[in-house]
């Protein structure tokens, strides 16, 4: 952080820089000494400065500027920690609540998953916009940014490469029944065994 030039004529500014070079190195290291990352430590010296240089005319001559300094930084810490601890408890919060509401979604039958985890992460992907969101090819093809048609074509070859996969398993169905699909149950987000078809969009409806 450099203070701006002081101009000539501009002796509160001359001012200002002076108390930035005097100071500016001290109160950086204790601010880093109280925070754990280090940006946030520049984040508290600069707030520092603004909230000197507003306040100029009540920041101490001499040496008695730097503890001045240090007192409005504590105040500043003091801000940034309590934002620290709201963030932290948001986030806890949202934690358990997204635990609740949103049961584990691997698929129930273990040849499924680790079918499912041999895919490639577009195919996975794709079958899990239509198994575990619902959606139909047109929101599909919303979501992944591509036609319809292209979403019509990539679920088709995602199944066909998900029953080839299952196939090669030795966990695999032996009487070669059609391959598992990943159906809804009642909770949102949960799935079982089972690849739900894609909802039709609304022209296929008809």
């Amino acid at each position: 952080m450099s203070p701006p030039a002081p101009a000539r004529d501009d002796p509160r500014r001359a001012r200002f820089t002076d108390l930035f070079e005097r100071t500016h190195a001290p109160l950086t290291a204790y601010a880093v000494r109280r925070v754990v990352d280090p940006a946030d430590a520049a984040d508290v010296v600069a707030e520092t400065f603004l909230v000197a240089w507003r306040r100029l005319d009540d920041v101490p001559d001499g040496d008695a500027a730097r503890p001045w300094l240090y007192g409005v930084a504590r105040r500043v810490l003091a801000n940034h920690h309590r934002g620290e601890r709201r963030r932290l408890a948001l986030a806890d919060r949202l934690r358990e609540q997204v635990a609740e509401a949103v049961p584990a979604h691997e698929p129930a039958d273990p040849a499924l998953a680790r079918a499912m985890d041999r895919l490639p992460p577009d195919d996975r992907e794709l079958l899990r916009l239509v198994a575990w969101e619902e959606l139909g090819r047109d929101e599909v093809a919303q979501v992944l940014g591509v036609p319809r048609a292209t979403v019509r074509v990539r679920l088709h070859r995602a199944r066909r490469r998900l029953a080839a996969l299952l196939a090669t398993l030795d966990t695999a169905p032996e009487d070669h029944d059609p391959p598992p699909v990943l159906q809804r149950t009642g909770r949102a987000g949960h799935v079982s065994t089972g690849w739900a078809a894609a909802r039709p969009g609304p022209q296929e409806a008809r």
